[in-house]
């Protein structure tokens, strides 16, 4: 999250996007959230936010499980709607 929106960082490999996750970690002006896989659809937490999920309610599981799932339809429905550049479209924000 940067300025109260929800962006996506692509990275090849899991490897090369855990790294991203890690060097986000350290920028005051992003919070991090995890690594999502399109593929796969699943999600990994980043650290201290799996920490918070691992040990909460189901309830608490639940709320998360929820956020990540709004962010993730939220970033693909901007992503399909994107256009080249000449085509202007109105922008969509989300938080």
């Amino acid at each position: 999250m940067l300025k109260g929106q929800y962006h996506h960082i692509g990275a090849s490999t899991h490897a090369e996007a855990v790294s991203l996750l890690q060097n986000l970690s350290t920028n005051t002006k992003r919070v991090p959230i995890g690594i999502y896989d399109d593929k796969t659809e699943l999600f990994e937490w980043e650290p201290s936010r799996q920490q918070i999920y691992t040990t909460g309610t189901i309830e608490e599981q639940g709320k998360l499980a929820d956020q990540i799932i709004t962010i993730a339809q939220s970033l693909r429905r901007r992503d399909a709607s994107w256009q080249p550049a000449g085509t202007f479209r109105r922008p969509s924000f989300f938080a």
